[in-house]
């Protein structure tokens, strides 16, 4: 999908999100005024919640003419969802229909089938489908996700040599640390042959002769070169909650990784995700394993922008499926993300969506793949250890630190 054409369906996503809740709250200010109202109902508005939090995504109620309403459900998850696209609630969302605006058709759910993924605009070259697993049913939707890989434009590199400006100190910081990573021997100790003793071997050796056992000739040390041999792949979040500062951190942060890895040689690719539905999982493809970090790659890295919501159990499979087809000892999976699994359907969401992306996760170390989360959700150790397991995380308070601390991350995982 061209990136006219990604902007396109989600204008088309938000116009028909719009319609839906103008009259959605139609039906709501009719409830209120106890029979259809003769004249168009006054906007709605949003007043903040005293019980919200910092973090809460939608954190606001429904008020009409200063008392607040209670609304269904879906109303605030519809509203929810328009906050993470535009960052704020247009006016015109909260405006009732009038008269002889009321289309029933925008009620109706879309009937889960999974064989219409195969049918119409979704059966095309370039589309992969996953299955998706069922936590209730403890079963795997077959072929349940449509998936397609899509290339970044480049955009302009100003944003890379400001980054390289801004954190100049900690660049060649990095690129000390992991030249000396790249060059680092590693102590080998209980050797049959060797440059020093093992004094600690020596020392037990000498306790077997006075019990009259025999003596071990493992009592040597030596230094010993590890050619490295490691794939990574970046995954990175690239939903519409990641829009201001988030991105913003997520692209230093990738920069001034690259330039690490650039200095140790490890191979990498680099790939976002976001999508909305089970029929539309995106991944942007910034960076693969066999291209350079050229002016093209730091061009796309650069053009990273936020988009929809966070389906992650098809990317995993996906990209777990590039890993496994590079030839590496050692394999990671590498997250960045702002927040836990959610999608624009009601069903991927909460316990559904956590348990699908655990399963994927699973699915990858049996294929012999790391995986390890860097987030940004201070809420992530709710969730997180069930789906990474206790040490395959890291939750940042600040999202400021993520440019600084994710290449000291990749270091301790590799080392």
């Amino acid at each position: 999908m061209r990136p006219a054409e990604a902007w396109a369906a989600r204008q088309e996503r938000l116009q028909r999100d719009r319609d839906w809740l103008r009259q959605m709250l139609r039906v709501v200010a009719d409830e209120i005024a106890g029979e259809p109202r003769q004249e168009p109902p006054p906007p709605f508005e949003l007043k903040e919640r005293e019980d919200a939090r910092e973090e809460d995504p939608f954190p606001f109620e429904i008020a009409l003419q200063d008392a607040p309403v209670p609304v269904p459900e879906q109303v605030t998850e519809r509203l929810t969802s328009v906050m993470l696209d535009l960052g704020e609630i247009p006016p015109e969302y909260l405006t009732p229909a009038g008269d002889g605006e009321f289309d029933p058709s925008l009620f109706e759910e879309a009937q889960c089938d999974a064989s219409d993924v195969w049918s119409g605009t979704y059966h095309e070259e370039g589309a992969f489908f996953y299955n998706e697993w069922d936590h209730a049913r403890q079963a795997y939707k077959k072929d349940w996700c449509v998936l397609r890989e899509i290339e970044v434009e480049p955009a302009d590199t100003g944003f890379y040599r400001t980054t390289l400006e801004k954190y100049a100190g900690h660049v060649r910081s990095l690129r000390r640390t992991f030249e000396i990573l790249r060059g680092e021997d590693r102590l080998l100790k209980r050797q049959t042959q060797g440059d020093d003793i093992d004094i600690d071997a020596l020392v037990e050796a000498w306790g077997d002769i006075h019990q009259g056992l025999e003596m071990s000739d493992r009592l040597f040390t030596r230094q010993h070169r590890e050619e490295r041999n490691i794939a990574v792949m970046f995954m990175v979040d690239m939903s519409g909650s990641t829009r201001g500062w988030i991105n913003e951190a997520e692209r230093e942060a990738l920069i001034l990784l690259a330039e690490s890895l650039e200095t140790l040689g490890d191979r990498y690719a680099i790939y976002g995700f976001s999508g909305w539905t089970r029929k539309r999982c995106d991944l942007y493809r910034l960076k693969d394993f066999d291209e350079p970090w050229n002016d093209t790659v730091i061009g796309r890295v650069c053009h990273i922008e936020p988009k929809d919501y966070t389906r992650m159990g098809a990317p995993i499979r996906h990209l777990v499926g590039k890993l496994r087809d590079v030839e590496a000892r050692t394999k990671l999976l590498v997250t960045l993300s702002d927040g836990k699994p959610d999608d624009y359907d009601l069903e991927y969401r909460g316990e559904y969506a956590i348990e699908d992306t655990r399963q994927a996760l699973f699915e990858a170390r049996r294929d012999g793949v790391h995986a390890y989360c860097i987030t940004i959700d201070r809420e992530g150790q709710d969730y997180l250890p069930h789906m990474y397991g206790a040490a395959n995380y890291t939750v940042l308070d600040d999202i400021a630190q993520l440019p600084l601390k994710v290449s000291d991350i990749y270091r301790r995982l590799t080392t």
